[in-house]
């Protein structure tokens, strides 16, 4: 059985910097990522990682946001810099798995940016 446990939202000033972890578990993933939603809004790609290490970045967190994959592949890290207002939404860790494609979805996780 598949399972994403998210990990690392809180508050934080504009400036600052958060963490968000979300450990994988229950199949082997290609690729993970994370997604960000706000009320009223899709949910939009913030970022991903192959297994093989290949990331890309939504523009708007390109040279403030940092996507990696822990060494045993299960777990991905998103390191958030310079963080602003409008980076306030619900995260959520995104895996799929290698074998037949279907995707996963973690619980979500608060972000929330003060200015």
């Amino acid at each position: 059985q598949v399972r994403l446990v998210e990990s690392g939202g809180g508050l934080v000033q504009a400036g600052g910097s958060l963490r968000l972890s979300c450990a994988a578990s229950g199949s082997i993933f290609t690729r993970m990522g994370w997604y960000r939603q706000v009320p009223g809004e899709q949910r939009e790609l913030v970022a991903a990682i192959g297994i093989g290490g290949s990331t890309n970045y939504a523009d708007s967190v390109k040279g403030r946001f940092t996507i990696s994959r822990g060494n045993a592949k299960n777990t991905v890290y998103l390191q958030m810099n310079s963080l602003k207002p409008e980076d306030t939404a619900v995260y959520y860790c995104n895996a799929v798995v290698i074998a037949s494609r279907e995707d996963y979805w973690g619980q979500g996780t608060q972000v929330t940016v003060s200015s």
